[in-house]
């Protein structure tokens, strides 16, 4: 299939989207790059930020899977500035590209809070078995999940529903904590919070409902990442 043919279909889906009400903000989009780096890599090896690319989450796995690895998350105002995104030149095995569009009840990134030190990161990743459901899921966070996270201090980035990429149909989004202990008691203070309890006890609401895999990577931002 044609390329540009291709992402005009998937743009033209992402306008239909029963989500976006005419009024509402103008959802930005997100870009992940996972890159897979040779064993013995040299952090001299990391990407430098290109020209002309915005503000950049660049991000080493503490925890997760396929390491050594490098995280870049792009920040792009619409679908067509995605497709012109920049390439980043280093040294790698290969990459891996989702593009998401931000949740309608969250349309723009949050910048983590001031620090002297940098945040610990969590990128979580909720796989559904349908549209349907994962609907359901992205209106669970816009009508409370996320707002509790807000409230309890776990300082969402971003919040995507994945447009383009792997094992599809899915969600991401990112949190950040102070550290590691700080994060650990932040889930254990939502696990058990009672505006969460009730969230989830509704009516098809249960992740045995909604979603059919969670997986998570905790992330540390290399000294060139904007999102630190």
């Amino acid at each position: 299939m044609n390329r540009r043919k291709a992402i005009g279909g998937i743009a033209a889906g992402s306008a239909l989207s029963p989500f976006l009400a005419a009024d509402s903000p103008k959802p930005e989009y997100y870009e992940l790059r996972s890159y897979q780096l040779r064993n013995g890599y040299s952090k001299k090896t990391l990407p430098a930020k290109p020209a002309g690319a915005g503000p950049i989450g660049v991000f080493t796995p503490v925890i997760g899977e396929n390491t050594p690895s490098v995280l870049i998350l792009l920040k792009h105002g619409s679908f067509a500035n995605a497709e012109r995104a920049p390439d980043f030149d280093f040294d790698f095995v290969r990459y891996e590209r989702t593009l998401l569009r931000a949740f309608p009840g969250r349309p723009r990134m949050q910048a983590p809070p001031d620090s002297k030190s940098p945040h610990i990161f969590e990128l979580r990743t909720y796989e559904s078995n349908n549209s349907a459901t994962l609907r359901r899921k992205i209106e669970m966070f816009d009508n409370g999940e996320a707002a509790i996270f807000q409230r309890l201090g776990m300082h969402p980035v971003f919040f995507g529903e994945a447009i383009a990429g792997a094992s599809l149909p899915h969600l991401s989004y990112m949190l950040c904590y102070d550290d590691l202990t700080a994060r650990d008691r932040l889930w254990k203070a939502f696990g058990s919070d009672p505006e969460w309890q009730k969230l989830r006890s509704q009516p098809r609401l249960s992740d045995a409902d909604i979603v059919s895999n969670i997986s998570n990577t905790i992330l540390r931002p290399a000294a060139i990442s904007d999102i630190r």
